[in-house]
């Protein structure tokens, strides 16, 4: 039921579940569908125990599974593996939405399971390949709510249709989030930083951890935060848009929220 896909929402996600449930009238349900169904992809693509040979068809496939009622993946060992393991739960709730709202979720869906595949078999090397896989995993985000915001008719259609103002939106959030956690990416085995920025301070992404090449961390962490803050021109122009309070509210917290990180 709703109410479970609810409860999920709040065991998987401490910042966005408040937001989302203050949303007005059936973009809540829409917004904490596409939210539990990125959850689920988020959580294939995070779990190291999957093979890759596995991984990637998992990924590429995701966006068909909405549309098969009995699918599930009860291989996972990862916290939020909740959502993959009770999959029917959220997916019959998928195909309980209006059209309009299954037809963005099921794209962007599709879109990001094939950008996260790309970089399974690869690291993020340059600057340009670090805004692609940001594109991937949080630019479409904030393409699709856009989407899903127009498809309300709570805001207009001009929202949803400027991908770029809201792939910046997703960029933001999603560069703040990769640089703040970089030590404990780090203690994962897992590396995010553009190698074409930390190589200009480092043989090594790891020794930034290091006291004594504290200097060159922080000149590569000025560096990122300076190449972040290129989107908040876009940022600021976009909720500019928004006529909607609720909608307003869910768009700028975690924006503001960014910004003060």
């Amino acid at each position: 039921t709703l109410r479970t896909c609810y409860a999920y929402l709040n065991q998987t996600s401490r910042s966005f579940a408040a937001v989302i449930q203050a949303l007005d009238g059936e973009l809540r349900h829409a917004v904490c569908i596409f939210y539990l169904v990125l959850r689920a992809l988020d959580t294939v693509e995070d779990d190291m125990t999957i093979p890759l040979e596995k991984k990637v068809p998992l990924l590429h496939d995701f966006h068909t599974f909405l549309y098969q009622p009995e699918w599930c993946f009860t291989e996972s060992r990862e916290k939020d593996r909740r959502v993959l393991e009770d999959f029917p739960t959220i997916s019959v709730e998928f195909r309980n939405l209006g059209q309009e709202y299954q037809d963005v979720i099921s794209d962007i869906c599709h879109r990001m399971g094939v950008g996260m595949a790309e970089f399974l078999e690869k690291k993020v090397a340059s600057m340009k390949e670090w805004d692609k896989y940001c594109h991937y995993v949080a630019g479409l985000v904030g393409i699709g709510l856009s989407r899903l915001f127009s498809a309300s008719q709570l805001e207009d259609v001009e929202v949803g249709r400027d991908t770029e103002l809201a792939n910046s939106m997703g960029l933001f959030l999603q560069k703040t989030n990769i640089i703040r956690d970089y030590l404990e990416d780090q203690q994962q085995g897992r590396a995010f930083w553009p190698q074409e920025a930390w190589s200009q301070f480092a043989s090594r992404l790891e020794d930034l951890a290091q006291p004594q090449h504290l200097s060159s961390a922080l000149s590569c962490l000025n560096l990122l935060v300076t190449d972040a803050l290129r989107h908040v021109p876009d940022v600021i122009a976009y909720l500019s848009r928004l006529r909607n309070q609720s909608v307003f509210n869910f768009c700028a917290i975690p924006q503001v929220m960014a910004i003060a990180t």
